[in-house]
């Protein structure tokens, strides 16, 4: 809640007149509690885990042919019931993990610093951090990642993720309760490092999920921006994760690839990589599919 009755108060205690932002910032919040901005998480997330897959997840269903070239494992397709049981058993998580985990985190919030106030930050200030937030939990998710592929993670925890070899995108968070509460360790070390304003943190949350819905969605379309992002790795490169599977040793980065190349943990993905092209030079087969898996001719 803004200490200021009025946007004139605002205004006196800032030395200026509010931005347009904040101008608005200040109507929507002025009267609110933090902990209740802090609770909008809540609902962004479940905006975003119901609304975000849900168009890949119709075309796929309805335009199999037009999107097929597109398709990563092009042999395979879910069923409907398949994404309404997955979309379920996320809800489920959800319900009972990490909404209660959202309603009990925000102490932690407040002694870490992040703030409701003015003045809003500004785009270099918003840009900054969330570059930061995004090194740090692509790191930190690495090792967890590495480590849910041990023979006791995977087959008490990580097996979960992987029911899905060929990756939807309402498949993103789904996984077993425990590995959803250890990868928020990543997920918060980052605006705990370097906190910011709650904004920047419904930013990074929202964008965050966004990225993986995209990464789990089995496309790999040619008009994604993310493909202009510096060691990005894309939906191609997780889905030979999930494609190899349980006994995966490659690409355990969730987001970049320099971890998977500096730890030698790609090794796999690239002579995959050869091997595929070395055979379509050699085969008559135009659409490149070898063994069911697509292999697209994106850049490394």
């Amino acid at each position: 809640m803004l200490p200021y009755a009025t946007l004139g108060e605002a205004e006196a205690a800032l030395g200026r007149s509010l931005t347009t932002a904040e101008a608005l910032w200040f109507r929507y919040s002025a009267q609110i509690p933090d902990y209740l901005l802090y609770y909008h998480n809540i609902l962004f997330l479940f905006i975003i885990f119901s609304l975000a897959p849900l168009p890949i997840a119709l075309i796929e269903l309805g335009l199999p042919a037009a999107v097929s070239p597109y398709k990563l494992q092009p042999k395979v397709r879910h069923p409907p019931g398949s994404f309404w049981r997955c979309y379920k058993d996320v809800m489920r998580v959800f319900i009972f993990v990490v909404g209660p985990l959202q309603l009990v985190s925000y102490p932690t919030i407040k002694f870490v610093g992040i703030r409701t106030g003015l003045p809003l930050p500004s785009l270099w200030e918003v840009a900054a951090q969330l570059a930061v937030y995004f090194l740090v939990e692509d790191y930190g998710n690495y090792w967890i990642h590495r480590l849910m592929h041990c023979k006791w993670g995977y087959e008490k925890i990580h097996h979960v993720h992987h029911e899905f070899t060929a990756p939807i995108a309402f498949a993103a968070p789904y996984a077993h309760w425990a590995e959803v509460l250890v990868l928020g360790i990543p997920s918060f070390a980052g605006p705990a490092i370097a906190p910011g304003h709650m904004i920047t943190f419904w930013l990074w949350i929202a964008i965050r999920q966004l990225e993986a819905i995209e990464t789990h969605s089995g496309f790999d379309f040619p008009f994604t921006p993310t493909r202009f992002i510096p060691f990005y790795g894309g939906a191609e490169y997780h889905d030979y994760h999930h494609y190899v599977g349980g006994q995966s040793q490659s690409n355990f980065a969730s987001v970049f690839t320099y971890c998977d190349y500096i730890y030698g943990t790609d090794k796999g993905y690239r002579y995959h990589k050869a091997h595929l092209t070395k055979l379509k030079e050699q085969s008559s087969d135009q659409n490149g599919e070898i063994n069911g898996f697509k292999y697209n001719q994106k850049s490394e």
